[in-house]
């Protein structure tokens, strides 16, 4: 289980994120609208080149294409959320992340993922964009079949991949507390 009572959780910005607000969290990520962090420092530091890439392309004012911000929060464990954890990369998890990343695409799948406060697994990042666009155009066959989920599996080598938590409600939000920041310089 990835997530445990006092784990540290980061989250990479343009800016330092204090209060977490579920309203600007964008539609169209691997396990849907919602505040994503990680327990892996290093990955959160990789990730600031998008996350400052897309502020720009955005046009958020006072972003500095050269700094970005690591926030990090503390977890604390509560039994009454609905958390759901994907143990392998397999046919759920991708069935999850496409139904969520394409509207319409696997719609029935996306009614299973609605009620959860909480979803946790691996990341599909940029190196692994790629497979998933060939994936949702059809390459490896129809998706959602047996042999295009067996194909974009093995080229997505699952076992290589970092995690993700994506904090789906305000209910989840209130378990994060925010502990500090840090400014990273971001080379291109």
């Amino acid at each position: 289980m990835i997530l445990k009572d006092g784990i540290e959780l980061y989250h990479a910005s343009y800016k330092v994120v204090e209060k977490i607000d579920l309203s600007l969290c964008a539609d169209g990520k691997d396990f849907g609208k919602g505040f994503y962090v990680t327990t892996d420092y290093n990955q959160a530091c990789r990730f600031l080149r998008s996350a400052i890439g897309k502020a720009l392309k955005n046009h958020v004012e006072n972003v500095d294409k050269n700094t970005g911000y690591i926030s990090v929060f503390e977890y604390k464990n509560a039994a009454d959320l609905n958390y759901y954890e994907f143990l392998t990369s397999d046919e759920n998890w991708l069935h999850c992340i496409v139904s969520h990343r394409k509207r319409g695409m696997l719609s029935d799948e996306i009614k299973k993922w609605q009620d959860y406060d909480i979803i946790a697994g691996k990341i599909a990042n940029d190196s692994t964009n790629q497979v998933l666009t060939a994936y949702m155009n059809g390459l490896y066959g129809l998706p959602g079949s047996k042999e295009a989920d067996k194909s974009a599996i093995r080229l997505l080598l699952p076992e290589k991949l970092l995690n993700q938590i994506c904090f789906r409600t305000e209910k989840a939000i209130e378990r994060l507390q925010f502990k500090s920041y840090k400014t990273v310089r971001v080379e291109y």
